[in-house]
């Protein structure tokens, strides 16, 4: 029973400002994320130190191209999720909102020891939404800072401004989920909106020291239009800057979506050399048997050689400058 931030009271019910929902609550009801409840007129978040997963993951996994390859992380998340989408590829735990029983007590202290026990150099709020469990986050990351371990967030992103400044204050990198670049896919398949997105996406490439990756699950005949992928592109090389890796990813047919058809991988290749002719400089395509790898913009040698999700190979000099031509790739490196 831990007190949640970002509310306000009106009459006899809880306004939630943490994301644009802003769900009214009312006493012994939860808001649309299922974990953000009125209790005695006070939001409470009742997943706080409670977790699922405390796994050990390539930080390649995330998916972190560019932020300490090869690197071990250690992963956890809750339950619930503030957006609901149809093809959630982890819908077993985004959308389970009342099955506690599966969860294991962690405190912030706990998984930053665990973190240092298992050698992992950063610690990863995943599986579900990081959004709607913020506190518990804040306080694993000040517990890890205190050990030397970085933090990662995996989100899609739908968080309100205020809140969203002091989450990322204590994020070390992040990848965010753009599911598509239509309105209309949002509304339609996720019971959200792309304005906040686009929005967060904007805050943390221009106004945090946040490294900053972005991923798009393309589910065919859905969001594959030739114009939509290119013009997510563009706004991410004029928004975002062209050296933020951009990450196209198979879709498996799941959750409301099981009858639907996976990814081909032409469909995958065809996306990412759009967006290369768009001028970005690191385009990936993921959850594939493709190894991908990371090659120098300037001199195309490769500089990072993947096998599936891990890093088997790092050519780089020191600071992530490449051997060849002295091209310092951008992120963070060993």
């Amino acid at each position: 029973m831990y007190p949640a931030r970002y509310w306000k009271k009106i009459e006899k019910e809880i306004v939630c400002q943490l994301c644009p929902r802003s769900c009214k609550i009312k006493e012994g009801e939860s808001g649309h994320c299922f974990v953000r409840k009125n209790i005695d007129s006070k939001l409470i978040l009742t997943t706080y130190g409670k977790c699922h997963g405390l796994t050990i993951d390539p930080v390649e996994k995330k998916p972190l191209y560019h932020f300490y390859p090869g690197s071990k992380v250690l992963s956890f998340g809750t339950i619930g999720c503030n957006l609901t989408c149809q093809f959630c590829q982890n819908w077993k735990m985004s959308q389970i909102y009342d099955e506690f029983d599966h969860l294991v007590d962690a405190s912030p202290e706990y998984i930053a020891q665990y973190a240092q026990n298992s050698n992992s150099i950063s610690v990863a709020f995943t599986y579900n939404d990081p959004v709607i469990f913020m506190e518990y986050c804040i306080d694993t990351a000040i517990q890890c800072h205190k050990k030397g371990i970085k933090t990662i967030a995996v989100s899609a992103g739908y968080m309100n401004k205020k809140p969203a400044r002091e989450f990322f204050n204590h994020i070390d990198a992040a990848n965010i989920d753009l599911k598509a670049f239509s309105d209309e896919f949002y509304v339609k398949y996720t019971d959200s909106h792309i304005k906040p997105v686009l929005k967060l996406l904007a805050y943390i490439a221009n106004n945090t020291n946040v490294w900053l990756e972005v991923t798009t699950l393309i589910i065919p005949g859905y969001n594959d239009k030739k114009v939509e992928l290119t013009n997510l592109a563009r706004w991410v090389k004029n928004e975002l800057g062209n050296h933020v890796p951009l990450h196209f990813s198979a879709f498996y047919p799941a959750n409301h979506f099981a009858q639907a058809a996976p990814t081909p991988l032409m469909t995958l290749e065809i996306a990412r050399e759009l967006a290369l002719k768009e001028s970005l400089k690191f385009v990936y395509i993921g959850n594939t048997n493709q190894n991908i790898s990371t090659y120098c913009p300037e001199c195309k040698a490769e500089l990072i050689e993947r096998n599936g999700f891990s890093a088997s190979k790092i050519l780089l000099g020191a600071n992530g400058r490449c051997t060849r031509c002295n091209y310092i790739l951008p992120g963070f490196f060993n």
